[in-house]
């Protein structure tokens, strides 16, 4: 294995020796292959919005959580690595002058939320009181779902964020529902700490697939959401889904793993878990971390990459995420969650920012040319767009394939786990 790597040293070297490796390891290659479905530019671009999002939402926690609410840039450039964010957070923070504050003082540089930004943190607050029964019900629906009607609150806490719990939904919505949730340590570690469900909620034990077939009045079945010139994908759709449908909610203790009714029903358990989310899409990574609750097969992965007419697969920015067609149309939502709705305005308010942003540098990069007599011919410039520049910043290789440094390490991985 070391003098494997010795021989990759230089690229040629490497490329030579993956084209002869492709020869004698097929099934690592056919594996390191099969991580991913081909790209669609809708459902990527979803992806990118929640990107950015997400980095800037937290950035607004942090500085929510500091003295006076305002937090040294210092402070927040040491917090980028958590943030996996690359490069100077002062150059970050000025892209977004519509949520952020950047001021000097005392030679140091602060960073505070604007006044517009300040509005939305109370309104999503507002959103989030009147949203605690609808809390209570997506958290008893995951704990109905679970093998003992039990789960781990660290674990639990993974996935808060895409349930839209607030972060102290524990003390916040457990006590107001003692009726219905318990904390429980069978163990006495702090770690150890579950939420257990006191009753079950037969009105509750509905999921999103049933729900809809009572609309029509038909009987339950899943929906392909795939063009109809995907024909062997919706011949195996319909063969699948020619058998009867498993409710998530029921008692798996009775099905045989491996059987077509536990493959049945664990489809349906991750199609309930996708559709409870604001965003209707979960980490695959984080959410393999609940095999033993859900009853989750091994090789989630492969399961989803066999259902691309339910699930779409991604790796952008290297976080592999699973979202449910259904839930989209094209790019946007189809049904948004009331939360959603406030943060989407916190993301036009982002947009605003950059825009302005962007704007302004374009005009100063002009100005920099004629400056300099550098003629130019006047066209349509092309303004990066926020993705474009969060990749740089992650100071992401525009490369694909094995050129990329981040495909090799990867393939490094795959081929000595083998």
């Amino acid at each position: 294995m070391a003098r494997l790597g010795e021989s990759f040293q230089s690229l040629g070297t490497y490329v030579a020796a993956t084209s002869h490796l492709s020869k004698s390891l097929p099934f690592c290659i056919r594996r390191f292959s099969l991580w991913s479905m081909k790209k669609e530019p809708d459902l990527e671009s979803a992806l990118s919005r929640n990107r950015r999002w997400i980095v800037n939402n937290q950035i607004k926690n942090i500085i929510l959580r500091c003295p006076d609410q305002a937090a040294t840039v210092k402070h927040l450039q040491k917090k980028f690595k958590t943030l996996d964010l690359q490069g100077k957070a002062l150059n970050w923070l000025k892209k977004y002058p519509c949520c952020f504050d950047v001021y000097l003082e005392n030679d140091q540089h602060y960073c505070r939320l604007t006044k517009r930004m300040l509005e939305l943190v109370e309104e999503e607050e507002l959103v989030k009181e009147q949203q605690e029964p609808v809390f209570a019900e997506r958290l008893a629906k995951l704990l109905m779902m679970s093998v003992n009607q039990r789960m781990n609150v660290v674990k639990l806490n993974e996935l808060k964020r895409s349930y839209g719990f607030p972060d102290d939904y524990v003390v916040r919505i457990l006590p107001k529902y003692s009726d219905m949730f318990r904390l429980v340590n069978y163990t006495g570690r702090k770690s150890s700490m579950e939420i257990e469900l006191l009753s079950w909620k037969p009105e509750l034990a509905v999921s999103a697939v049933e729900s809809a077939a009572m609309e029509l009045g038909i009987e339950p079945s899943f929906s392909c959401c795939l063009p109809s010139t995907w024909t062997k994908s919706w011949e195996r759709f319909r063969e699948f889904n020619a058998s009867p449908y498993i409710s998530p909610y029921s008692d798996p203790t009775g099905l045989v793993e491996g059987s077509k009714e536990m493959k049945k029903r664990t489809v349906g358990l991750v199609h309930e878990l996708l559709s409870l989310t604001m965003w209707k899409k979960l980490s695959i990574i984080k959410l393999g971390h609940f095999k033993r609750e859900f009853c989750l097969p091994e090789k989630l992965n492969v399961l989803l990459l066999k259902h691309p007419d339910m699930f779409y697969v991604s790796n952008k920015y290297r976080i592999y995420t699973v979202l449910l067609r259904e839930g989209y149309n094209g790019s946007e939502l189809i049904h948004k969650d009331p939360l959603v709705v406030v943060k989407d305005k916190f993301g036009e308010l982002m947009q605003e920012g950059l825009h302005e942003y962007n704007r302004r540098r374009h005009l100063v990069n002009l100005e920099k040319k004629r400056k300099k007599g550098i003629e130019f011919v006047k066209r349509k410039d092309k303004i990066l767009d926020e993705d474009d520049e969060n990749e740089r910043d992650n100071g992401e290789d525009k490369r694909d394939g094995l050129f990329d440094p981040e495909e090799r390490k990867r393939f490094y991985k795959i081929l000595f786990d083998d």
